[in-house]
């Protein structure tokens, strides 16, 4: 199979479109990596803000006195269903 002259040319012409779209975007990727290389090596560091832990090693959350938390949230229902247990001992 031979190609006629139109065909000839079409091919070259998208040939040498595809090239000149290769060769831009070489360029266009060596500027970047170039423009990366710059940033890396300047002494531009993020600000981090320091957090210092919490020095209490207990859980402010947690109840240290469990008759106090009973009575505080269970009450009456608490006192009903105890106070019939010393009589077992």
């Amino acid at each position: 199979m031979t190609m006629t002259a139109t065909q000839k040319a079409d091919r070259l012409a998208l040939i040498k479109k595809i090239g000149d779209r290769r060769n831009k975007m070489a360029k266009i990727k060596a500027n970047s990596a170039r423009t990366m290389q710059n940033v890396k090596h300047t002494n531009i560091k993020p600000k981090r803000k320091s957090v210092e832990a919490p020095k209490e090693t207990h859980n402010i959350y947690q109840w240290t006195d469990a008759s106090k938390y009973a009575a505080e949230y269970y009450g009456e229902t608490l006192y009903h269903t105890t106070k019939f247990d010393n009589d077992w001992d």
